[in-house]
């Protein structure tokens, strides 16, 4: 058996206050005051990453982090 509604189901639709197109207000985006010191360290691009390196052939080494780090002497790969 088939349920019958009182109104055809294209006007039901719109029926819970909202339209076509309808588009909730835009609010405001606020930005909350920020430490000076952290303000100054994002608009110089953020900290740099270095790290000191020591090689088994005994060559010391300051190079950026990451997971892939040669010495600049004998070209051995570093564990990280």
């Amino acid at each position: 058996m088939r349920a019958r509604f009182p109104h055809p189901l294209s006007e039901r639709r719109h029926s819970r206050g909202r339209r076509r197109g309808y588009r909730a207000p835009v609010t405001e985006v606020v930005q909350h005051p920020c430490d000076p010191a952290v303000q100054r360290v994002r608009e110089a691009g953020g900290p740099l990453d270095r790290a000191s390196y020591s090689c088994q052939c005994g060559f010391l080494f300051r190079a950026d982090v990451s997971t892939t780090v040669a010495c600049p002497h004998c070209g051995t790969g570093q564990a990280w």
